[in-house]
């Protein structure tokens, strides 16, 4: 009677194996493209960020030129400060921008490996 439960219970795992595995496997693209459109939503982000210091810095360009030529150098280190504070701002966007396009990027070859995978396995 053990002999024939064992025979059973391998006989079980057998054939529940293969299911177990490419319910493994899917699970696996799904996460991938979870992950690609955090990282999309991400760099949409960045890229905004971005936009927003590049306007600031513009309009600080502008209120520097303005304090200097009235002549009010205290507005003027100040909006100076503000300037310096936006291009370091947008410097770290930049850079956060670049790391989160290598990790879509990978992400992407992810997803595309999983699905060649998987269609392998199929045949």
């Amino acid at each position: 009677m053990r002999r024939l439960i064992a025979i059973f219970a391998v006989l079980a795992l057998a054939v529940s194996a293969p299911r177990v595995l490419s319910a493994q496997d899917s699970s696996d693209v799904q996460q991938d493209r979870k992950e690609v459109r955090h990282d999309r939503r991400e760099v949409r982000g960045d890229r905004r960020e971005v936009r927003h210091d590049t306007r600031d810095i513009r309009q600080d360009r502008r209120d520097v030129r303005q304090d200097v030529k009235a002549g009010d150098t205290t507005d003027a280190r100040r909006d100076a400060r503000d300037l310096r504070r936006d291009r370091r701002d947008r410097r770290h966007d930049v850079r956060d921008a670049r790391r989160d396009r290598r990790d879509l990027r990978q992400d992407r070859k992810d997803v595309h490996e999983d699905k060649q995978e998987k269609k392998d396995s199929t045949n």
